[in-house]
């Protein structure tokens, strides 16, 4: 009766909703979020800063485990670069972060919990709060990584391995200017199990304009409604990447973006 007893006791002593890896990840990364929005810009900051990143690198390694693509460094850091809330970039994806030199390549490696949380913090972005709806939105690759803007020019099709349960590719432009132009850029993204697999490469492709979605664009802007120049802009270029999406299938470059999406893909490890 007295051993019953004790166990009882044991199972109350145990706490229910003990903390889960990702969660501790998580109270790290605001903890010091919210230390640092009260810091003053020095020295001493910076330090910290670096500090703070460096612990939630380890505790992030701790949860993803070993990673190994091809092309990309053994050790990751914290995708989440910066813990100041003003600045460029923050708001990163929570994983860790792998980059080629010059970021011609870089990777985010994460978990299913810490992408729907993220996607529930972006949420009055706009980003959409389904993982598939994600994946194939502009937002999820312009807010996950860098600190520059992204536009989806075009989903690419490529073959979903059996071991993963989401497979997506896109190809786009990314930059801080004008965004209209040939995409380069591919980008793309796989679940496997709990893990979530995130690889862009910028100068991926060459690509080519479009005759027909260049005249799209063309009377998009000759119109004189709207009346505010970024409003026709941004309205122009909806339908010109649109127009792209729908006309790139049929161009004589596109199987080769294609076969350079899957064999993006297959540098993750998701055998």
């Amino acid at each position: 009766m007295r051993s019953f007893a004790l166990l009882c006791l044991l199972a109350f002593a145990t706490p229910a909703d003990a903390a889960s890896p990702e969660q501790h990840c998580l109270d790290l990364r605001d903890h010091y979020i919210a230390k640092f929005s009260k810091a003053k810009d020095n020295d001493e900051t910076t330090k910290q800063h670096d500090a703070a990143l460096g612990e939630l690198t380890g505790a992030l390694r701790n949860l993803v485990g070993p990673v190994a693509i091809e092309g990309l460094p053994a050790d990751g850091k914290s995708n989440v670069d910066t813990l100041f809330k003003g600045d460029s970039g923050f708001g990163h994806l929570d994983g860790l972060g792998f980059a080629s030199e010059g970021d011609k390549m870089q990777a985010v490696v994460t978990t299913t919990a810490l992408l729907k949380h993220w996607l529930r913090e972006h949420r009055e972005d706009g980003m959409p709060q389904e993982i598939g709806a994600a994946f194939r939105s502009d937002r999820f690759y312009y807010q996950a990584i860098q600190d520059s803007a992204f536009v989806k020019y075009a989903e690419l099709p490529i073959t979903k391995p059996a071991s993963a349960s989401v497979a997506v590719a896109v190809l786009g432009v990314r930059g801080n200017g004008d965004l209209k132009g040939s995409p380069r850029e591919i980008d793309v993204v796989a679940i496997q199990g709990d893990k979530v697999y995130f690889l862009a490469v910028a100068d991926a492709v060459k690509t080519a304009e479009i005759p027909a979605c260049e005249k799209v664009w063309k009377q998009m802007m000759a119109r004189k409604i709207p009346q505010d120049a970024i409003a026709k802009e941004d309205q122009a270029m909806d339908a010109y990447t649109k127009c792209f999406a729908k006309e790139a299938p049929r161009q004589g470059w596109f199987a080769a973006v294609v076969k350079k999406a899957q064999s993006q893909l297959d540098l993750l490890p998701l055998r």
